[in-house]
């Protein structure tokens, strides 16, 4: 029998193999078997009665916790098996902590540790408080974004909703003895780069290696959430035009949906702790939206796109992105992004793991792909017109009777302006407008 997840064969006892008991009990145990040949031909000990006694006092000095220690015999040959149970607490030899992972035993360091030390403890990052940021610190806007959300999906009622910023932080779970937890800061300050450096959305148009242009987008992650997927389908992306009857209809090269539920997952698992913002690169024929995160232990891309239960890498986040409608509680994210490309004719996402780096490629619908010889010709420079249409995008979608006199004082800019920029939505078939001027309103088309 082969050396495998649970099984290791060693000639004789050395100290040093206190470190594989280590791994085993911090993944998901197993048995190391001293006397046996590295395909489990038992070769025998000479000392077996000597190794019951010293074996059991050393992993409950060196590691503070208990094993079975077995004297078996093959042939007439005596052999030891050490039987090691998962422990729930974090086991370390020496300080070091090591983890049973295939066949190999690993070192973990850095944020690999961090990850494993505060899956086994129950903490999560975004769990710990702030001190040097309180609740009158935080943005109304993201306040704002958030109810509007969460009363559209129906995850809150008007009810729950018409309270206090505090008293709706508390009911979020997002303040302990007074202070605000960090994921109460990142999704409702309007600066978080303050707290995590590098907490922010970068997005690039490529054409093969050359950067044509590119905008990161900044604020609360409430404000992320809020902004992004329309910067990228009003600036990044064209769409090909076609006609059912009377009925314009507009298809993206990616699948709205999909990217939608990929860049929220991207803001829910990203390691902030990092430093390093969320990344879209977006290409001719595909798009790849990447976050520094690391798969719980034992996950692979393969565990992703098969049915499994939801593990956000960070909770507190995520229950903010599922009470404003954003998210789904059950795991389903990733069905959701495939059956959308799936919808749409595309090709299935594919997910790239690299160590502390989460990957998703969407695929290009080519028959929905449109050449763009304008946007080629645009530089880092072109995004004021375009945050306009945004924020006018965002009212409308506010209020759909909001006259463009009331956007213009809103948004502090003149009436020309913002006559612009609803020029510009209408021309794309992002809005339009029903009724007349006084008693209209206006339709938003996704």
């Amino acid at each position: 029998m082969a050396e495998s997840q649970n099984i290791e064969w060693k000639e004789s006892w050395r100290d040093e193999y206190l470190k594989w008991i280590c791994g085993f009990a911090n993944a998901q145990g197993g048995k190391i078997y001293i006397g046996t040949r590295d395909d489990g031909i038992v070769i025998g000990v000479n000392n077996p009665k000597k190794l019951l006694e010293d074996i059991p006092n050393k992993i409950q000095n060196k590691l503070g916790i208990m094993a079975d220690v077995n004297l078996l015999t093959e042939d007439g040959l005596d052999y030891i098996e050490i039987v090691v149970n998962p422990w729930s607490f974090p086991v370390n030899y020496n300080g070091e902590y090591h983890y049973r992972s295939g066949s190999t035993k690993q070192l973990l360091r850095g944020n690999v540790l961090t990850n494993f030390l505060m899956t086994k403890t129950g903490l999560k990052w975004d769990a710990a408080t702030i001190s040097n940021i309180g609740v009158d610190n935080l943005d109304q806007e993201s306040f704002d974004i958030f109810r509007r959300e969460a009363l559209r999906s129906g995850r809150m009622t008007k009810e729950d909703l018409d309270i206090t910023n505090i008293e709706l932080l508390e009911k979020l779970d997002l303040v302990v003895d007074g202070k605000l937890k960090r994921a109460g800061a990142l999704c409702f300050y309007r600066e978080p780069e303050k707290i995590i450096g590098g907490c922010y959305v970068k997005i690039g148009k490529f054409e093969g290696s050359e950067l044509l242009y590119q905008d990161e987008v900044h604020g609360s992650l409430l404000i992320l959430a809020d902004r992004v997927i329309d910067l990228i389908y009003l600036k990044y992306l064209k769409a090909a035009i076609s006609y059912y009857k009377e009925t314009r209809v507009e298809t993206y090269p990616f699948a709205r949906d999909a990217v939608r539920e990929a860049v929220f997952n991207a803001l829910i698992h990203c390691n902030w702790a990092d430093n390093v913002p969320v990344q879209i690169r977006i290409e001719e024929d595909a798009m790849y939206i990447s976050n520094c995160s690391m798969l719980p232990f034992g996950w692979t891309a393969e565990t992703l796109l098969s049915t499994h239960v939801s593990k956000p890498y960070n909770p507190d986040i995520a229950r903010v992105f599922y009470r404003a409608g954003y998210i789904e509680s059950w795991g389903r994210g990733i069905q959701k992004i495939r059956d959308a490309c799936k919808s749409l004719g595309a090709d299935e996402p594919e997910y790239i793991v690299h160590g502390e780096d989460i990957m998703v490629k969407f695929s290009a619908f080519q028959s929905a792909k449109v050449l763009d010889t304008k946007a080629l010709n645009v530089t880092k420079d072109v995004t004021k017109d375009v945050a306009i249409e945004i924020k006018i995008l965002a009212l409308i979608k506010e209020n759909a009777s909001i006259t463009s006199t009331e956007m213009a004082r809103q948004l502090s800019v003149n009436r020309r302006t913002i006559q612009r920029g609803l020029d510009v939505l209408k021309s794309k078939g992002t809005i339009e407008r029903k009724g007349g001027k006084r008693y209209g309103y206006w339709e938003v088309y996704e």
